[in-house]
């Protein structure tokens, strides 16, 4: 009677949502991938036939994620982890090169992507150790191991050539601000953050005498009680420093075509002329999917009839530029349903973590919903042309079983979990 109970328990908003994730994005494949008529949906030749199978085998992936015990996930957490670690560390000897990037193993003619799958077993060992501790992770040794968990997948994954899917890995850190961690570390991204933007855009020299007058200004009228000369200097030499390793990470550790991506987005090239031939070579994909998105109107040009989309204008666009599909063909409209979608997943997650009882599932439903929304938010802003170019796809939506499947693994496993939210574990 209680495993009776426990399946009608199953989070059905969720399901829906993720289902008309997949569907629509299935539409947008086919409209981005397909040339001429149509005569078989399930064409192996097509990417369209080729997502029409991923989805299918999703469902089976979906049953046997419901079908184990949900106690299962936390107990054997750390393996799965372990797993994944193998698994990324297997790419660098039996790891097939893609693009650049040594991201895949070769399966036959199908390419299978474990970057995809570290990030719910990521998840699982975050909640498993945070919730092994009882309590909020307020201690420097606790927070430091918590990096180390993600910081071993995320430095295999750049290893690998994968910037875009290492930057995925910084969700966490909205899960460990929901689980106690200090403000002070949120003050400290953003400071970094736009030291790093000053020092890409003004130069070391400038950045650096801005710092000092902004260190001075604190130490004389920031407070009350001053703080320590040294500890002004200290602070002051730590701003440096950072403006003297980012600007050597990017002469000397980023890729010729992730420092034009970067300055372009940032505007570093003074000429006007070839800055305007740069965005005409190095971001092509960027500029014709802006064209589809904006071509698109209030209501679009209606499916399979966006000119931009069915003339192959975006290369790869069923992957990470699916969303220039939406703009065009659907418009102002289907972009916006699309966001709603989106935030309305995201959102359910979030208001179902907060129910959990278990803090292994509230920190596992707050490690999905980090995700997704990085991933969301990136992937958009990417398209639309508000960040630099940082090839991840589009949750449910872009071309891949790799991310389909992971995704799907992802999701699923917080709905399990959720399912057993009144049953003492």
């Amino acid at each position: 009677m209680q495993t009776e109970q426990r399946s009608y328990r199953l989070d059905w908003i969720s399901i829906v949502l993720f289902l008309l994730l997949v569907i629509f994005g299935w539409f947008n494949i086919l409209s981005a991938s397909h040339h001429g008529e149509v005569t078989n949906y399930f064409d192996m030749d097509q990417p369209y036939g080729k997502q029409a199978l991923f989805i299918l085998m999703t469902f089976g992936l979906i049953v046997i994620t419901l079908a184990i015990e949900a106690k299962f996930y936390e107990r054997f957490a750390s393996i799965i982890y372990f797993i994944s670690l193998l698994s990324l560390a297997g790419l660098f000897i039996f790891g097939k090169n893609v693009n650049g990037a040594t991201s895949w193993y070769g399966i036959g003619g199908m390419t299978l992507q474990p970057s995809e799958f570290a990030k719910f077993a990521t998840a699982l060992a975050v909640a498993k150790y945070i919730s092994d501790l009882q309590t909020n992770i307020k201690t420097i040794k606790d927070q430091l191991r918590c990096a180390a968990i993600i910081m071993v997948p995320a430095v295999l994954i750049l290893l690998q050539n994968d910037a875009g899917s290492t930057v995925v890995y910084g969700a966490f850190f909205f899960v460990f601000y929901r689980e106690g961690i200090q403000q002070i570390y949120l003050l400290i991204g953003v400071v970094a953050l736009a030291l790093g933007i000053l020092t890409l855009k003004f130069g070391i020299t400038t950045t650096v005498i801005i710092t000092a007058v902004a260190v001075i200004c604190i130490h004389f009228f920031g407070k009350k009680r001053r703080p320590m000369i040294l500890e002004s200097a200290s602070i002051f030499l730590l701003c440096a420093g950072l403006c003297f390793g980012v600007n050597y990470f990017y002469e000397n550790i980023l890729k010729p075509h992730q420092q034009d991506r970067l300055g372009l987005w940032l505007r570093l090239e003074k000429d006007p002329q070839k800055l305007e031939e740069m965005k005409q070579t190095i971001l092509y994909n960027l500029n014709e999917s802006e064209k589809a998105i904006s071509s698109g109107g209030l209501n679009g040009k209606g499916f399979m009839q966006g000119t931009r989309t069915t003339g192959k204008f975006v290369p790869e666009q069923h992957t990470d530029y699916i969303f220039s599909t939406v703009g065009e063909e659907w418009g102002f409209v289907g972009s916006a349903l699309l966001v709603i979608l989106f935030v309305s997943l995201i959102t359910r997650i979030l208001y179902l973590a907060e129910l959990q009882k278990s803090q292994f599932s509230r920190v596992y439903g707050y490690s999905v919903a980090s995700i997704f929304f990085v991933h969301f938010m990136i992937n958009i802003g990417m398209v639309m042309g508000l960040i630099p170019t940082i090839g991840i796809p589009l949750p449910f939506f872009s071309y891949g079983g790799s991310s389909l499947w992971g995704f799907t693994l992802l999701l699923f496993i917080f709905i399990k979990l959720d399912s057993n939210r009144l049953y003492d574990w």
